[in-house]
């Protein structure tokens, strides 16, 4: 029956083939059961909550990735997603974080409409692809910021706004997690960063002990093994006051920052293993889109930041995985992780700034896809690129590159360049500045 539904034999594959994969894409896209906590519980959430949350989303929606949509991609919350809904949403605009779990909500609600209708896949076709390329890039960027600024690498300082930081114990012990993953990945290891968390967790231990108490926090304490699931960000989302004007360009900004990446993906992983239909589109993309609005909608009600779509799949995917079931193998893997949150706590912040730091590095790849010398485009997609992390802010970075993207095409008078689903999607970036 296994054999049958997800047609191994016609895509070239086996059931031990595929559940190898799985473990790889697994291990590959695992981190975000401890980095997802880390960056969602500084806007004030339960960690164990969110874990909780982000296996749930994490389990369900590559589930759904393999039986429904039957392709060999995880689906789990975003990077850069977490980074907005915390650092831009919560702690930039002030606003709840139940208030911002509405928000991804309704995000997700939209992305079930444009999905449906295949509207969505007309957007995305309608921006310029140097800016697709320059806004992963930027995220990228954003989220490595944010792990030197998690690990103390990178601080603070009045004279030249940002510094290095002092060479604590602490910050040695970030610096060897760093260079060990870098090696691992390197070197193509499986599970690359979640070892180099774990090792960075082991060797933060002895500070916790040995500088714990004189003045400094211990980095580490072991809470237990074992304990039951936290349901408390269950349904906690405000669905009513995210709804107001205020939190429009919050919707806003989930809608199309988790567009970008969730079709980019699919298209890049696509394209990179051949798993295209008969019209050479990307295989099942309707499904796939489907799938990936209702992780986002689901992450909305159990407590999450949205879901989408991991690139991280690609470890699979070149492992040998061709159908759904490597993404069904990788779903069941989450679930034993309800019940290890204890184990998972005691991860302190300094072992998931490594993987913070180099996850940047996967993101930035696009850039080398823009070509740097027509200005016309180049500049647009700079100034999204940069702006997100100068200004600490996914959303700015896409409406300047918009906006910035359409003044200059009108004014060299490139306007074929310009769309009217082009038009529409700036007088959206308008309406999010006032």
């Amino acid at each position: 029956m296994v054999q049958s539904y997800f047609e191994l034999k016609k895509n070239g594959t086996s059931v031990q083939t595929e559940v190898i994969a799985g473990i790889s894409s697994f291990l590959a896209t695992s981190y975000i059961i401890v980095v997802n906590p880390s960056v969602l519980s500084q806007a004030g959430m339960p960690f164990a909550g969110v874990l909780t949350a982000t296996i749930i989303v994490s389990f369900f929606s590559s589930l759904m990735m393999g039986l429904y949509a039957r392709n060999p991609i995880l689906v789990a919350p975003g990077m850069g997603l977490n980074a907005f809904f915390t650092y831009s949403a919560v702690l930039g605009l002030g606003i709840s974080w139940q208030v911002a779990l509405g928000a991804v909500f309704w995000s997700g609600v939209v992305f079930l409409i444009l999905s449906a209708f295949n509207v969505r896949t007309l957007i995305v076709r309608a921006i310029p692809r140097p800016l697709r390329f320059a806004i992963a890039a930027g995220i990228g960027l954003f989220i490595t910021l944010i792990g030197f600024a998690n690990a103390k690498f990178i601080v603070s300082n009045p004279a030249t706004i940002l510094g290095i930081g002092e060479l604590t114990p602490a910050l040695l012990t970030f610096l060897a997690g760093l260079l060990l993953t870098a090696v691992l990945l390197t070197k193509n290891v499986r599970g690359a960063i979640l070892f180099g968390i774990l090792f960075t967790t082991l060797a933060a231990y002895p500070i916790g002990r040995w500088y714990g108490g004189d003045g400094v926090a211990p980095l580490v304490s072991w809470q237990g093994l074992f304990a039951a699931p936290d349901f408390s960000l269950l349904l906690q989302l405000d669905y009513v006051n995210s709804l107001q004007w205020a939190v429009v360009p919050i919707i806003f900004a989930f809608v199309f920052t988790d567009m970008f990446d969730s079709v980019s993906t699919f298209v890049g992983l696509a394209e990179a293993a051949n798993l295209l239909d008969e019209q050479g589109e990307p295989r099942n993309v309707k499904r796939s889109l489907m799938t990936d609005a209702v992780a986002t909608t689901l992450a909305g009600l159990v407590g999450s930041s949205p879901g989408t779509a991991y690139i991280e799949s690609a470890v699979g995917i070149e492992a040998g995985g061709r159908t759904g079931l490597t993404a069904v193998v990788g779903a069941l893997l989450f679930l034993p992780f309800l019940f290890l949150a204890p184990l998972l706590s005691i991860v302190p912040a300094i072992a998931t700034a490594p993987a913070l730091v180099l996850v940047g590095v996967f993101m930035v790849r696009p850039v080398v896809k823009i070509n740097w010398g027509r200005l016309d485009e180049a500049i647009p997609a700079f100034l999204a690129m940069v702006l997100i992390p100068f200004s600490y802010s996914i959303t700015q970075g896409i409406i300047w590159g918009f906006l910035s993207w359409t003044a200059i095409k009108l004014a060299t008078g490139k306007t074929k360049d310009i769309t009217i689903a082009l038009l529409v999607i700036d007088a959206f970036c308008i309406l999010a500045l006032l």
